[in-house]
């Protein structure tokens, strides 16, 4: 129904109290106005539904009847109703600055002057007409026609009686005149792929976690072990049915819990076309993927971690976008979210659309998406993906394939700022929730404060540490003196940033094996070199995260089709019994169990003062030790860090140790009568052995602890004798004293 409100030269007896309404309906015969009691016929215009009469007075409002043979239906004329969007929305909408853009493009339900319905608003200035085409007119272009909100290049129309639950697209006529079907760019609702169309969404989900929201304050002062996941293959039902939201997420939760993990991180879960990008092709930013349900139940999910005390990260990628046609690119018929000239708008490595960071309205479109999926969802924190790929302008192009910045270098300075503004915005109006990089060069201070100088990320991904830890696991041990600074190189720039060490979905596809698949040796070997592995990264300076699969010792590459070989856990090994992947499982929720009551693991991974090396170049050995230092803590010996002054008032009477010994050998030899540098004197128990028996190992180690002399070696004035067992970690701890016992005097001697 195209009708139109209009002034019309007018006698002026007539002008105060006459309007000249228009009315249009292709499939309608007759119409007739209803205004004030008295019913209009309106007269036919021509033979494609158009109607026109007048209006004795339409101040009170009006609704209109059209019939077709015996049918009648009466509506509420959209075109009588003023924009949904005021003048200040358009300004800050042009300006680039309007943070709460889902609140006003896009689909929403809303009373408006007394009606309820559906406005409706897209961005497409280049349009020569948009048309909201839907099911409630049997997706008929010629029904609603958007109106154009001049040069704010918006188009809006408010639909009274529809609800939530409709599916539409947007009709757009394009610079070129062509007709094309548009998903919603702000659609907060799809169809499940590989249908396409947006749905209006209204959420009625009632939020329980507010004592949650209220704790998130300082995150990564505290401890953090993050479960990476792939929401359609970490559980699947029965004849390997997808589980939705309300179905995974108790699962989740509760594995999460069992096994130690204070945050999940989901794979993107914004809406894709293609399950095989995993979600990192997406064509509805605004829209939880429909896979696995709707928006609220994804609501419903992550309040239901935060009820079990699981924070949720979500992937987000705003580095680049699929050339489905139906979604963003060339939307109106120009170059609108991405670029023009390919060298800046097309990803040579991924085949995908790069953003226009340098346009208002799309740095807008980007930083209220990401400021959405907190507000709307109560996310504890984005991981970006692919930022390196947003920071050079040369990323995967050969010379003369990339366009020099302003001042002539190969950084982005439109997507630096893009970066910090999304920083900037999350740090100021949701304290507590962490921004992760994904960014694998050298880029200075990418997690350093904004007035510093630095992006503002929250923490960055380690992938330095990543590459070189697994290179020396890869290689058998007697190659690995040849790489022993694999290991200690990532020391050299561990407080450069605040640092996230991952082993994640990255590592475990694309013919890269799985982590187990990684390791050498024959099947004992394998298993032990990856409970190795997993204990030294858990120790060493930074968060860490982890894959699902790597837990249970996923023999297979990841695959995002098929769930996770959870039975596995109930294999034994081929000689000598044991369950070596559930041996795994359960080193892992001990690593978490202890690494989350020892404060020295965590209190300060980001700072020196929380590191000092015991034995860094015993590369012939394949032994290497540390020190993780808590806040109380005092060594004595040359070079030794003092005490910091700090203590925590929750910690003055905690049993908890200060400071943890990690010693690994990487070795495949059992080494007894080993030395060992330690900071205190005294008895210090073994915390954690990855060969214990429990795990799947021989069991060899130090059961009754070790006991800590004045003997100096390794540059501190206490060592202990010690068992390494073989391709195996100990974490080591003091014993407390019992109250008022002294710390027994020892003969000081030099070890043979």
């Amino acid at each position: 129904y195209l009708a139109e409100v209009t002034g019309t030269p007018l006698l002026p007896s007539e002008a105060a109290a006459t309007v000249l309404l228009r009315a249009f309906h292709p499939s309608a015969d007759r119409a007739a106005a209803i205004a004030g009691g008295a019913e209009v016929e309106l007269a036919r215009a021509d033979r494609r539904g158009l109607f026109t009469g007048r209006l004795p007075d339409a101040a009170g409002g009006y609704r209109i009847r059209f019939g077709a043979g015996d049918d009648e239906w009466e509506v509420d004329d959209p075109y009588a109703f003023p924009p949904t969007l005021g003048e200040l929305d358009l300004h800050l909408i042009g300006e680039g600055t309007h943070r709460q853009l889902w609140r006003r493009l896009g689909a929403r339900v809303m009373e408006h002057q007394g009606a309820t319905g559906v406005a409706f608003a897209v961005w497409a200035p280049n349009a020569r007409g948009v048309r909201l085409v839907s099911d409630a007119t049997f997706w008929d272009d010629r029904v609603h026609f958007m109106r154009s909100l001049g040069a704010s290049g918006v188009w809006e129309i408010f639909v009274p009686g529809m609800g939530a639950g409709a599916r539409y697209k947007y009709e757009v006529i394009d610079a070129a005149g062509r007709r094309v079907l548009k998903a919603d760019p702000l659609a907060r609702a799809t169809e499940p792929p590989p249908a396409s169309a947006s749905i209006v969404e209204q959420s009625h989900h009632a939020w329980a976690d507010g004592a949650w929201l209220a704790a998130r304050r300082d995150v990564l002062a505290g401890p953090v072990s993050i479960y990476e996941v792939h929401l359609g293959s970490w559980r699947r039902g029965e004849g390997g049915r997808t589980l939705g939201y309300r179905e995974v997420g108790p699962l989740l939760a509760a594995y999460c819990r069992e096994m130690g993990f204070t945050h999940v991180e989901l794979m993107p879960l914004a809406e894709h076309p293609f399950g095989g990008s995993w979600g990192y092709q997406v064509s509805s930013y605004f829209a939880p993927t429909a896979r696995f349900g709707a928006p609220d139940d994804l609501r419903w999910m992550v309040d239901h971690l935060h009820q079990n005390g699981i924070g949720v990260l979500l992937d987000w990628v705003p580095a680049h976008f699929p050339r489905d046609e139906w979604a963003l690119a060339r939307f109106d018929g120009t170059a609108l979210y991405e670029h023009a000239d390919p060298r800046l708008g097309e990803h040579p490595d991924w085949g995908t659309l790069v953003f226009n960071y340098g346009r208002n309205e799309v740095r807008n479109f980007l930083v209220a998406n990401a400021r959405y999926w907190i507000e709307e969802f109560h996310v504890d924190g984005l991981r970006v993906d692919a930022v390196a790929s947003m920071l050079y302008l040369d990323y995967s192009r050969k010379p003369g394939q990339w366009v020099p910045n302003a001042h002539g270098g190969r950084e982005n300075l439109e997507a630096v700022r893009l970066l910090r503004e999304v920083n900037a915005t999350v740090a100021a109006d949701y304290p507590g929730v962490l921004t992760v990089a994904e960014e694998s060069t050298a880029w200075p201070g990418v997690s350093r404060p904004l007035d510093q100088g630095g992006l503002g990320f929250s923490a960055k991904w380690n992938m330095g540490w990543m590459h070189d830890t697994l290179g020396y696991f890869r290689h058998d041990p007697v190659y690995r003196r040849f790489h022993h600074h694999e290991l200690t190189f990532g020391l050299v720039y561990a407080w450069s940033e605040s640092f996230i060490l991952p082993l994640s979905h990255d590592e475990v596809v694309h013919g890269k094996g799985s982590l187990l698949g990684k390791m050498p040796g024959d099947p004992w070997r394998r298993f032990a070199n990856l409970r190795a592995l997993l204990a030294w990264m858990w120790a060493h300076p930074g968060k860490q995260l982890l894959f699902m699969g790597g837990e249970i010792a996923q023999e297979r590459e990841w695959s995002h089709d098929r769930s996770l070989d959870w039975h596995l856990l109930d294999l034994t090994a081929a000689a000598g019994g044991g369950a070596p992947h559930r041996g795994v499982q359960d080193l892992v929720r001990d690593l978490n169990a202890r690494y989350r009551e020892t404060p020295a693991l965590w209190r300060r991974d980001f700072t020196p003062e929380g590191f000092r090396w015991i034995d860094a170049g015993n590369a012939d050995q394949n032994v290497i030790a540390f020190l993780r230092l808590g806040d109380a803590v005092a060594t004595t010996g040359s070079g030794g860090p003092g005490a910091s002054g700090v203590t925590h008032p929750a910690d003055q009477d905690s049993p908890r140790p200060e400071v943890m010994a990690c010693v690994a050998n990487l070795s495949p030899m059992v080494r007894e009568g080993f030395r060992v540098g330690l900071p205190h004197g005294g008895r210090w128990r073994e915390v954690l052995n990855t060969d214990a028996e429990a795990y799947g190992g021989g069991n060899v180690g130090n059961l009754g602890g070790v006991d800590a002399e004045a003997v100096a070696f390794h540059g501190m004035d206490f060592s202990a004798v010690m068992t390494l067992p073989p391709l195996a970690v100990l974490w080591l701890a003091p014993e407390e004293p019992a109250p008022g016992a002294a710390e027994p005097t020892r003969r000081r001697r030099r070890p043979t």
